[in-house]
This record gives structure tokens, sequence and C-alpha cells, in this order.
């Protein structure tokens, strides 16, 4: 698996100066980097910034479907111990949670989810004890399937971002775009299938026990851009589908992990991933629980009016799960 290949944005220092002075000026003023207010002023603060900047924190436009944003710095004796579960994060790396939310209101809209980490539109991502063999981002001694963010549901995010506060080990996220898969067009007839469901992931408690009954749902969607995808086969049943299908499904998986890289981010990296052209995952690591673990910030955003999914998404039920914005337009 090549390590790194993904294309880089350098920021440069006064870039960096700017957005996180705007970071700090907002955390600042409303206290608390989940204050309903600082969310708010998000766009506000974002149109103030620097057209060199905006242009650097624009979206995903590549068929890579990803890159990773470098400048930023975090100091690792400020930040504190790694946390062993998002909870007892507290305020850790607040002006990081703000930088991630301007980062992704350039982008776009951020979401959050009322059954995720306390509706948090950051979230944290640290190995947790007893969760070392889920198929969360709590779990660490596994490896991390990759996947498109919350596949389950129909109101999931456009970009998904990445910000590494602390990666001693060098553990590397893994990615890969179906754009770069060489797909047959006759397997691609079958992922246009609505075959399979995809089930909720065990970070959503409630969404599990739903009681709707789980509806099928296409793996691969074309668009005027080309292929999109909606694919998360630790949480994906096949007893019920047919074997045409499996067979297109298990190539489908194969592609992606020969077109998968590596990139073992940096403190203060953000890597920033299309939701529709790339799944993500994680390579297996050993945790200490010393507070000296892998740590990231994950944050997630739609772009409103992108043609990248099917119409028929709308009548699904989300397993009773509601994502919230940021602010009301």
């Amino acid at each position: 698996m090549p390590t790194c290949p993904a294309p880089v944005r350098h920021l440069d220092a006064d870039a960096v100066a700017e957005l996180t002075t705007t970071a700090a000026e907002l955390l600042a003023f409303h206290g608390s980097a989940t204050s309903p207010a600082l969310l708010t002023d998000l766009p506000t603060a974002c149109a103030r910034l620097a057209e060199p900047l905006r242009h650097q924190l624009r979206p995903v436009d590549t068929a890579d479907g990803l890159f990773v944003l470098r400048g930023l710095e975090v100091d690792d004796t400020d930040l504190g111990p790694t946390p062993d579960h998002w909870s007892t994060v507290g305020d850790a790396g607040a002006l990081w949670d703000v930088v991630l939310l301007l980062v992704s209101t350039a982008m776009g809209t951020p979401i959050a989810w009322d059954g995720q980490q306390d509706g948090r539109f950051v979230h944290n991502i640290v190995p947790s004890p007893g969760h070392e063999s889920e198929q969360t981002g709590a779990s660490s001694s596994v490896l991390l399937t990759p996947h498109t963010e919350d596949a389950f549901h129909p109101g999931r995010a456009h970009l998904l971002l990445l910000c590494c506060m602390r990666n001693h080990d060098a553990v590397a996220t893994t990615a890969a775009g179906v754009r770069l898969a060489d797909l047959s067009a006759a397997d691609v007839d079958q992922l246009k299938r609505p075959v399979a469901p995809i089930l909720p992931d065990d970070a959503y408690e409630q969404a599990r026990k739903f009681a709707g009954r789980p509806a099928p749902v296409p793996t691969l969607f074309e668009t005027p851009e080309g292929l999109t995808m909606r694919y998360d086969p630790a949480y994906t049943p096949l007893d019920g589908a047919d074997q045409d299908w499996r067979e297109a499904y298990r190539r489908l998986g194969e592609e992606l992990a020969r077109v998968c890289v590596a990139v073992a981010l940096e403190p203060g990296d953000v890597l920033v991933v299309d939701n529709d052209l790339v799944v993500h995952g994680r390579v297996p690591f050993r945790a200490r629980y010393d507070g000296t673990d892998r740590w990231l910030k994950r944050a997630s955003a739609r772009v409103e009016g992108r043609p990248t999914r099917p119409l028929a998404e709308h009548d699904e039920h989300g397993y009773g799960q509601a994502a919230l914005t940021a602010w009301v337009d």
C-alpha cells in the first residue's frame, strides 16, 4: 500500500495566522467551541477570510477525491494527554475544534448527529478501552474496514475532515477513490441495483435499535462527473443478495484495495475526503492508554445542490437519526 501520495495543499504563514487568529477570536468571544452562537457566526467569519485562504479551503476538486491541508501546527505540550474516551475530552484542543469548523464552513455546511457524541459538530477520535476490536473510530487492534462515512443515512456528509492532534506512531488513515478503480460496465450495472441494506454502525446505539425494516440501497450511482459510492461492507448483510451482485461487490472491494493509499497524518494536518468518491479506514495499532495515543478531530459537511446521490434516498427513514445543521439559513 503506497504511503502518503495524497495531494497536499500548503498553507503559508500568513494563511495559518489568519485562520488560527479568527478561530481564537471566535472562541474567546463565545467562550466555548460548542456554543450555538459560535456556530451561527461561522459563515460571517468565513466571509471575512482573505480570498487566497478561501481558495485553499475550497472542497475537493480532483478525481483522487481527497487532499491534505498542511501548515497548521499543534503544540503537543499545550494539548494535554490523549483522553481514553471522547466524553472526557472537555475543552482540550478547543481552538482546533473552531479551526476545523471554519474549514468545514468554507467548504459547505457543518453537520452533526443527534445520536453520536452528544450531537457535537466536532468529534474526538481516540482509542478507548473495551472498544479495541469494534468497527468504529474508538477501535485500535483491528483494521477499520474502508467505508464511506455514515453510509446508512441519506443525509450523510459530502465531505469528511480529519484533523490530526497527535500521531506519534504514524498510524495511517487509508483511503481509496472509486473513480480510480477499474470496474467493468457489468459490475457497475450490478452495483447500481438496490440489493442490500447498510445498517447503522456501533457508534449509533439508538439507530441500531430502530424498529423500521432495513431497505436495500444502491452501492454505486452515476453522475455527469462520474461514479459516486455508498459503501460500508462491515455493516452490509449479504445473505439476501444474489450471486452476481455479491461477485460484483467483491470485485469492487478488491479494486478499492488495489488503489488504496495510506496517509500518516502529522499534527496539524487536515485530511479532507469527498465522502461520495472515497472510502476511508485505518490500519491496526496497539493502543497504550498512557496519554500519548493517536488523537484526531473529525468534522462533516454537506455541499448543497450536488447531484451525487439518487433521488430515491429522500424516501429513506435513516433509522430514526436526524442530522443537525450548524445554522438555519
